[in-house]
């Protein structure tokens, strides 16, 4: 079908995407603005993790815990091959043994860190890299602290996630259903209110567009696209996802079945594939 310069222009008004991935997308749904929106979304995650890994994009991600925090530690490489060995994802869980360890904040600060041999981080890997041959980099770090954590890893270690809880000593099962909930869903924030207001702006401005294109009243649109809203939030919010396993209850519900006060403070995910 023909895409037409008017449909570009709002698509990219919505997005902030450039003209040719606009009309790509839109050729892409057959002119469905709402799916374009999306390929744009998909894009531009895609865009954002091969920039974060740089040459390096594949690899390992693992999560660990040491007593009351949680860390993620990611280690790239160029291929597969490597991010299998089972010495470079050994070297990974002590890396981040050492970093856990620590009062480490950023990658910085894990590379100049000691390891049992007494050298830093940043020596193994570079030691690893004359080893293997390949670009070698530590691309992300993140630790939780609070008074239960939990960490998961997918299996395949390209996808950990961490959590944590305002309780000490969450039920084990009920916090492994929490990670995984993270891995599986992709929340972008604990509840609605931690949503950064430039994300909830553009959701409304993509909502009111779309029914705009519909035909709706312009004086209806505000309201419509409330609604809008509000189902990005039970999407995209983890303690208003459905629960995976049950999709009758949402998390919040979900951890209130143990104890109506248990909630999640922080969480992290990490994805090289996506």
């Amino acid at each position: 079908m023909s895409i037409s310069a008017a449909d570009v222009m709002k698509l990219r008004k919505a997005t902030g995407a450039g003209m040719m991935d606009c009309k790509n997308a839109l050729t892409e749904t057959n002119g469905d603005f709402e799916a374009a929106v999306q390929i744009i979304r998909e894009k531009g995650k895609a865009i954002a993790n091969k920039r974060a890994d740089r040459e390096a994009s594949e690899g390992v991600a693992l999560g660990k815990v040491n007593g009351n925090k949680a860390g993620i530690l990611v280690f790239n490489c160029e291929t597969d091959f490597v991010a299998k060995n089972e010495g470079f994802i050994d070297l990974t869980g002590k890396m981040l043994d050492t970093a856990l360890a620590s009062d480490a904040k950023n990658l910085d600060e894990v590379k100049a860190l000691k390891m049992d041999d007494n050298r830093t981080i940043e020596e193994h890997v570079t030691e690893q890299t004359g080893i293997i041959g390949e670009k070698l980099e530590l691309s992300y770090f993140k630790t939780i602290t609070a008074e239960s954590v939990v960490a998961y890893i997918h299996p395949g270690n390209k996808l950990a996630t961490i959590a944590g809880f305002n309780k000490a000593n969450v039920d084990e099962q009920m916090g492994k259903d929490v990670a995984m909930q993270i891995a599986a869903m992709s929340p972008i924030a604990v509840d609605k209110e931690d949503v950064p207001a430039d994300v909830v702006e553009k959701e409304l401005e993509i909502a009111k567009e779309k029914y705009r294109q519909e035909g709706k009243p312009e004086n209806m649109l505000d309201k419509i696209a409330q609604g809008a809203l509000n189902k990005f939030f039970n999407e995209s919010t983890l303690l208003n996802q459905a629960f995976v396993k049950d999709n009758k209850q949402t998390i919040k519900q979900y951890l209130k079945s143990a104890d109506k006060d248990l909630t999640v403070t922080d969480f992290s995910r990490y994805a090289l594939s996506e």
